[in-house]
């Protein structure tokens, strides 16, 4: 039976994001808020967890889960190496709506999907899920939507289409972004966005020192 917790109750919240943490240690899956849209999220170094958010999503392993993270330290274990590219997007868009794809550490043991080597890392501007990644560790965190439908801005929405297959839910009010998080890749010699969203490519490039029309 799963639950929704109001966050913006401190109460409700104290109990939300430990039932959250428990859930997320069990293996089970969870619903939380970010500042793009909901995310429905597991233990990233559990593969049956997140075989079990795939399979949620009605999703194969084509397109891999990615990453959050509750601060700029914690990318540095889960890289293969910390570039200076990589600390420049860190430092200027996180926490926030950008999504940056690097080379793994090779060592991690955990299954994503078809990464090829790589992860896609971002830490999000919201409180309610700072406090839970800081609980949990990495979370591995897609869009709480089945494939081919609506992402959701609320946990109304995010539990239409969900239901039952989540333990816990976390209501953080309406999604302040609303629409998903930019995303660049850097994994190869040259950055390339794969998504336009929250970060438009000319403040990205100009944070890279490069034209908005190289990026793309």
């Amino acid at each position: 039976m799963s639950r929704v917790y109001d966050c913006a109750d401190p109460e409700s919240r104290v109990a939300g994001v430990k039932a959250a943490v428990d859930a997320v240690k069990a293996g089970q899956l969870v619903v939380l808020p970010t500042d793009t849209l909901y995310g429905l999220g597991c233990d990233a170094f559990d593969n049956q967890a997140v075989a079990n958010l795939l399979a949620t999503k009605h999703r194969g392993p084509d397109m891999p889960v990615p990453v959050l993270v509750g601060s700029w330290d914690t990318i540095q274990g889960l890289v293969q190496h910390y570039s200076e590219q990589a600390r420049t997007l860190v430092q200027a868009f996180w926490p926030g709506g950008l999504s940056i794809i690097v080379p793994q550490a090779p060592s991690l043991p955990w299954n994503l999907g078809d990464t090829r080597g790589t992860v896609m890392l971002r830490m999000p501007l919201h409180p309610v899920a700072i406090e839970l990644l800081r609980e949990t560790g990495p979370m591995a965190v897609s869009s709480a939507n089945i494939s081919g439908h609506t992402p959701p801005s609320t946990v109304t929405e995010a539990r239409q289409q969900l239901n039952q297959n989540v333990s816990v839910y976390l209501d953080g009010g309406e999604c302040a972004i609303g629409k998903p998080s930019s995303i660049i890749d850097i994994s190869g010699p040259h950055p390339k966005l794969l998504r336009e969203g929250a970060i438009s490519a000319e403040r990205i490039g100009e944070v890279l020192g490069v034209t908005a029309e190289s990026l793309r």
